[in-house]
């Protein structure tokens, strides 16, 4: 087996990161594959000037309304299918980007998601767990088609009250809510493995989002509402999995998986 070392990161707005060259780390990271979401861009409008290595697959997919949402997939690994996941991300906010791709014994379908936000309406936190939902069948049926499942991205929720700052403060909060919380709950109970977790056990102050006011990331008071998923027949095969909360540029910071397979 051969391993391999995912990246995935909100940037909210890939060219702000570009201007301010926050993402040429990864020419020197090794990664095999990057997810960016919250591009807030087309395809096009992702500047060449992020990194200076190539990818011989870029996958973007952007929202029907501009400056919205967005999220983009770099990597080597040769997908025999891509999809933006028109049956989940049913109002086209450009949301995912899904690929498959073979190993040496496995195929595997391997997400980048930017999960909606819920808290600027009910509206929206019902559209939020509607959308959880779907993403959560699509993942049971890529299963029963013999797929083993990878997950990154932007979950928009905090799991368990370690996994932010100020839960007690949080508990009426759409990204802390119960049922939100229920629906991780749902997701790992269905099968799926949070990779941080597994590695790290219940280690405290482990953030991945800052607010941008009151200091709260020189403060550390934060939330981990990103998160590598994988499904239980990997769970063997993960090595390692990290916060890279050195990485500035962004509220949020990249996570890392790091996998065999």
């Amino acid at each position: 087996m051969t391993k391999y070392k995912f990246i995935s990161w909100n940037v909210n707005g890939i060219r702000a990161v570009d201007r301010k060259e926050a993402l040429k780390w990864v020419d020197e990271a090794n990664i095999d594959l990057l997810g960016i979401q919250e591009t807030k861009s087309t395809k096009e409008q992702i500047p060449n000037t992020i990194f200076d290595r190539e990818y011989k697959t870029v996958f973007a997919s952007q929202s029907a309304i501009k400056g919205r949402s967005g999220t983009a997939l770099f990597t080597d690994i040769e997908p025999f299918f891509q999809s933006n996941c028109p049956s989940v991300d049913i109002l086209d906010e450009g949301r995912i980007n899904e690929i498959h791709f073979e190993t040496t014994d496995k195929k595997i379908a391997f997400f980048n998601v930017y999960f909606p936000n819920g808290q600027s309406k009910e509206e929206r936190l019902t559209y939020k767990m509607e959308f959880y939902d779907r993403f959560l069948e699509h993942c049971e049926n890529l299963k029963k088609e013999g797929l083993s499942i990878i997950v990154c991205g932007d979950v928009n929720t905090a799991h368990t009250e370690i996994d932010l700052a100020r839960p007690k403060a949080n508990e009426e909060t759409s990204g802390f809510l119960p049922m939100e919380r229920e629906w991780i709950t749902k997701f790992l109970e269905h099968g799926y493995i949070d990779t941080f977790r597994h590695i790290n056990g219940e280690e405290p102050n482990n953030y991945s989002w800052w607010s941008y006011r009151a200091n709260a990331r020189a403060n550390n008071v934060g939330w981990r509402i990103d998160y590598f998923y994988v499904s239980e027949d990997l769970k063997e095969n993960i090595v390692n999995a990290y916060i890279m909360g050195e990485i500035m540029g962004s509220d949020h910071c990249p996570i890392a998986l790091e996998i065999k397979l």
